[in-house]
């Protein structure tokens, strides 16, 4: 793929702005490239008056793979993993506050930072083909940026279970501790009877009402966001997790695994 390829679609319809991550070669990785892309589409929903909602899906079997660790591994320290921190917060609070509805769609794999994106919509169906997994310690990394929108959406206890061990959970599992709003066996159908759902409410209602519902997440993402995304470039500038990081790219087991 040419860095001239967009790795982001997005389409408009009946006042849905469909937004579809479209970089299948690498799963959908939170690149430079999509995340900038992610964010200019988003922007465009929320000037289009035409736009009541927006409907956040991906390409491929995968929604998303979490970061570009061949972007991530290849040198970064200090101000650039920074400020690949700092992108990843911008996204995230981009959606947050939108001032329109986010109903993420997925129907694949979601890892690490991909679960970031999941956690920041206002609603979330995902299908039977879904899986979910917060891989950072397995890495040499925790999931820094993306605790601010995961922590207050999900059970403490699992968020415990899943944040440490890195384990897989399903789609049933995803809606039971809290992830997702709803797990379904026809995505296509429930999204629309939410999309449809919200066609009956007006663009006022919608933004402020948005607005009332996130207030303590925005107000936490602002109050923790230097917190977090410290951690996780000095984590990601860490021998061990540049371990961890080769490892995965090379299809080996870290060095700590015994």
């Amino acid at each position: 793929m040419s860095a001239a390829e967009h790795r982001v679609r997005a389409t408009t319809t009946g006042g849905v702005a469909t937004i579809a991550l479209d970089s299948p070669h690498n799963r959908n990785a939170l690149s430079d490239q999509l995340v900038r892309e992610l964010h200019e589409a988003l922007e465009a929903a929320a000037t289009d008056d035409a736009v009541r909602c927006v409907v956040l899906t991906h390409t491929g079997g995968t929604f998303c793979a979490g970061a570009d660790l061949s972007e991530a591994s290849s040198g970064a320290v200090g101000d650039p993993a920074r400020a690949r921190a700092d992108q990843l917060v911008d996204l995230l609070r981009g959606i947050v506050a939108l001032p329109k509805p986010v109903v993420g769609r997925i129907d694949g794999h979601v890892r690490a930072g991909g679960m970031g994106l999941v956690a920041a919509c206002d609603m979330v169906v995902a299908g039977p083909s879904s899986t979910f997994a917060l891989t950072e310690s397995r890495l040499g990394l925790a999931a820094s940026v993306i605790s601010l929108v995961l922590l207050p959406r999900v059970e403490s206890r699992a968020a415990s279970r899943y944040f440490l061990t890195g384990s897989t959970f399903d789609a049933t599992e995803a809606a039971h501790i809290g992830l997702v709003t709803a797990a379904a066996d026809h995505v296509d159908a429930v999204v629309g009877d939410l999309t449809t759902e919200l066609a009956r409410c007006s663009p006022q209602g919608l933004r402020e009402t948005k607005l009332l519902v996130n207030h303590d997440l925005l107000a936490g993402i602002d109050a923790h966001r230097d917190r977090v995304a410290e951690q996780s470039s000095r984590l990601f500038s860490s021998e061990e997790a540049r371990e961890g990081m080769t490892a995965f790219l090379e299809r080996r087991t870290p060095r700590w695994v015994p």
